[in-house]
């Protein structure tokens, strides 16, 4: 069962995440889980939108490798953001699910 937490910020969670071992960014290694995606599952899902402006919503995916790899993803929806990722992510094994 993957475990949905719900922090007062991106960077909380972050380093929440980080505490638990989660210290590699796939953000900047989105390759590796777009060439892979069976070798990867998503263990920790943390969605944060914001108050007043929906360019401040974001999920914050805690990742691992069945090589055992702990990172962090940060997908975030404004237009800028990188949707191909977010839709691999999407589609990523969610444990549990």
């Amino acid at each position: 069962m993957t475990k949905m937490y719900h922090y007062a910020t991106v960077s909380k969670a972050l380093d929440q995440l980080n505490e638990k071992g989660f210290t590699f960014d796939f953000n900047l290694n989105s390759d590796m889980i777009k060439k892979n995606p069976e070798k990867f599952e998503i263990v920790h899902v943390y969605r944060y939108e914001g108050d007043s402006d929906p360019g401040d919503e974001a999920v914050v995916y805690g990742i691992k490798s069945i090589s055992g790899k702990k990172g962090v993803y940060v997908a975030g929806f404004s237009a800028d953001s990188d949707q191909e990722t977010a839709k691999f992510l999407f589609d990523l094994n969610i444990k549990g699910r």
